[in-house]
């Protein structure tokens, strides 16, 4: 399973409920955690895949693999912080991002079971990241307007210079 990067549409657009959470949901969500931590990452969203449905897998040290398919963000605190965050769909880049501390989200897991769950911490700041993937939203759409033309241009850069 190949994780795309910015540049690749798919990035871009909003994912799909899923209909029907059967053995080959069960699968892609098994290749999805592998992809994930074949990648290093926390976090995996079916669109960075070129999956484009309702899936994200999260994985956060310390805490149990999760799948969330069809989920639904149901509150968020009003308290926010900032943290560091990097996408494994935009890779190399790293910046602090604002988001809400907790998070009560919704969801089905792989065996079709529904659950809520009520996070905080890192977890909290995955689930949110990866649902925006959801939505069709990165998170360097969450950074100051300066702040993501500057990394837009440095990856740019980068890029160009891996090319030559």
């Amino acid at each position: 399973m190949k994780i795309i990067t910015i540049g690749n549409e798919l990035l871009r657009c909003k994912a799909e409920p899923i209909a029907a959470i059967n053995g080959e949901i069960a699968g892609v969500a098994g290749e999805m955690m592998r992809a994930l931590t074949d990648g290093k990452g926390v976090g995996l969203a079916g669109p960075q895949v070129g999956f484009m449905k309702r899936i994200f897998v999260v994985h956060v040290e310390g805490d149990e693999p999760r799948v969330f398919i069809n989920p639904s963000i149901l509150e968020t605190s009003q308290e926010t912080g900032k943290y560091e965050e990097g996408c494994l769909s935009v890779p190399g880049v790293w910046a602090d991002v604002i988001r809400p501390k907790s998070v009560k989200i919704q969801a089905w897991n792989e065996k079709g079971r529904p659950f809520t769950l009520e996070v905080g911490g890192i977890l909290a700041r995955v689930i949110q990241h990866e649902y925006d993937h959801l939505e069709g939203i990165l998170f360097i759409d969450r950074l100051p307007e300066e702040k993501r033309k500057r990394l837009l241009a440095k990856m740019e850069k980068t890029a160009v210079k891996k090319r030559a």
